[in-house]
């Protein structure tokens, strides 16, 4: 996911962005399910306003094409293991050669070298090796990992941080460059408090349910009804809190008595506040804190996520076109951008469905065209 949601913000942005396929089936993310009319759910969101050209990067003639793409090209954006480009002659370094304006963003999962440059990399991997893993889920619990990908998903925007530096780089000295991105790099460096503690005290950070390990009470608590999330982490909010549960006494107990106390004391603090949380509704107890300006909040599921009106009234959710489904509903884009706002309009592409209209592009003729699908290299959806 890393290379097409990298590509995804782009697109968003407004580039042109082709995405080079396999004539043989494609990217493997158009065999996931769920499907609509034989179309991958994920790859029609995730590839949104992309163009799609279907090139046999094997063959010759295929390598020749994706070579003068490059040469008119101002970003590169690939996500494979190192030294796949080498094998397929066409070198980041040559490619780079042919169009020294060239932004080229390597995106791979351990480095383009080191130790573990040949490995390969999925986003459980990486999160599992990055520390990620060991910080995720309950207390001596089983190994679990994030829930989304988000190895993947924060490697695709360091990269696209890095391409659009790389772009402002170029418009003042003339000359693109390598970006070589880890997604190792990337998963670790989400590890802000985590190497805070480790580099100050060598302290090392276990998985610890909900709670935070650094900061109390962060953390869901139990109502009547199910759990929801408190997190009155500043002086002002941890008095309104107390006041609120009616836990006065909390506030001159000397356990409790600041934030680094609450937190060497969470065990003994949190069933004290569920004592209390656990004789009402959840409602309940998020309205008073609310009103109090005390942090809370429910714990959702992306079925009420995807319908929240917070969301409904910011017009998050976008409509999308797509050539053979129709109107499709997807998420929309967090940046906002006041004057050029990001545009959303298309869904992503059937396999090789823009390949005629790109390689007219390359200057190809209607014969050369015809040719170069009937042997193979280049393939376009049966009409």
């Amino acid at each position: 996911m890393a290379g097409p949601f990298c590509g995804m913000q782009l697109a968003d942005l407004g580039a042109d962005v082709v995405k080079v396929e396999n004539p043989d089936g494609g990217d493997v993310t158009r065999q996931l399910a769920p499907f609509q009319d034989g179309e991958s759910g994920s790859f029609v969101r995730l590839n949104r306003g992309k163009r799609s050209i279907a090139l046999d990067l094997k063959r010759a003639d295929g390598a020749r094409v994706f070579r003068e793409l490059a040469r008119r090209a101002d970003v590169i954006v690939e996500n494979l293991r190192p030294g796949t480009m080498d094998d397929l002659g066409l070198s980041p370094s040559s490619l780079l050669a042919d169009n020294p304006r060239l932004v080229y963003a390597a995106v791979s999962g351990w480095g383009q070298s080191g130790p573990y440059a040949d490995r390969p990399a999925l986003d459980l991997i990486v999160q599992a090796a990055s520390g990620l893993m060991s910080v995720t889920g309950e207390k001596g619990g089983r190994p679990a990992k994030v829930g989304v990908s988000i190895a993947d998903l924060s490697s695709a925007l360091y990269a696209t941080i890095a391409v659009l530096a790389a772009l402002a780089a170029r418009d003042r000295d003339g000359v693109g460059q390598l970006i070589d991105l880890s997604m190792y790099e990337s998963a670790v460096s989400l590890a802000v408090w985590e190497s805070g503690a480790f580099f100050t005290n060598g302290d090392v950070a276990r998985a610890n349910g909900s709670a935070h390990n650094y900061i109390a009470p962060y953390q869901a608590v139990r109502s009547s009804d199910g759990h929801f999330i408190i997190g009155p982490t500043t002086p002002r909010n941890w008095t309104a809190f107390c006041y609120t549960l009616g836990l006065d006494a909390l506030l001159t107990d000397p356990r409790f008595i600041d934030g680094n106390a609450r937190r060497r004391n969470v065990d003994e603090l949190i069933p004290i506040i569920e004592a209390v949380t656990e004789r009402a509704p959840m409602a309940h107890w998020l309205e008073l804190l609310r009103g109090a300006g005390v942090p809370c909040g429910e714990i959702q599921d992306y079925a009420r996520v995807f319908s929240d009106p917070q969301l409904e009234h910011r017009g998050f959710f976008a409509k999308i076109e797509h050539t053979t489904l129709g109107a499709l509903r997807a998420l929309g884009s967090p940046l906002r951008l006041v004057r050029t706002p990001p545009e959303i309009e298309r869904a992503g592409p059937l396999l090789g469905e823009h390949s005629a209209a790109i390689l007219g592009e390359l200057g190809r003729t209607a014969e050369e065209i015809r040719q170069l699908m009937a042997d193979g290299t280049v393939r376009a959806p049966a009409r």
